[in-house]
């Protein structure tokens, strides 16, 4: 049994009969009483956030986990079909694994977290940036570069993004997965 010590980002614990992953903590030492951890948890099954607070020194149940790498083929039905590097054995994931699908790209690499004890997988992890071209957005028009404005875009994987007002179609543009934000614009 491990202990609030053990506690850091990206962890995952047995929470309420559930495995869920420390997205955030903060060991907190008040200056009258005793210590405690703040975290905020992701439960992995239905993906809600939730904020829970450990006093310190409270027993935690870790769950063992490997992290392995999987290239993304093609959505089936409700299904997304991943192909492990190294055996080439298809895995189907049910788009709940996922954080966000819509910026899932054919041939892309993701980690697939798996629950190391009883071999299920429990959530993919899509890598931190993906660099994809501009399929649809209003045209831009010459001196928009001046103010902070942003307009909406469509990228090549379907998603909707929002890009600064100089951005046009069959660019190639960086996104943040993570948040859905634009990041910069790529040189071809």
């Amino acid at each position: 049994m491990a202990t609030t010590a053990d506690i850091r980002n990206g962890l995952c614990i047995k929470f309420n009969d559930k495995i869920s992953q420390i997205i955030e903590f903060q060991h907190v030492k008040p200056g009258k009483g005793p210590a405690f951890v703040r975290t905020k948890m992701r439960i992995i099954e239905s993906g809600k956030v939730i904020d829970n607070t450990f006093s310190a020194g409270h027993k935690i149940d870790i769950v063992r986990v490997e992290n392995r790498e999987y290239q993304y083929l093609y959505q089936e039905g409700e299904d997304f079909i991943f192909m492990n590097n190294e055996t080439f054995e298809q895995v189907p994931i049910p788009a709940k694994m996922i954080e966000k699908p819509a910026f899932l790209m054919e041939g892309m690499i993701c980690n697939i977290l798996y629950d190391a004890n009883d071999e299920v997988p429990l959530v993919v992890e899509l890598p931190m940036y993906l660099i994809s071209e501009v399929t649809y957005t209003e045209p831009g028009v010459k001196g928009d570069t001046a103010t902070n404005s942003m307009k909406a875009a469509t990228i090549a994987t379907g998603a909707e993004v929002k890009v600064p007002l100089f951005i046009d179609m069959g660019e190639i543009i960086k996104v943040d997965t993570r948040t859905g934000i634009y990041v910069e614009r790529v040189k071809n």
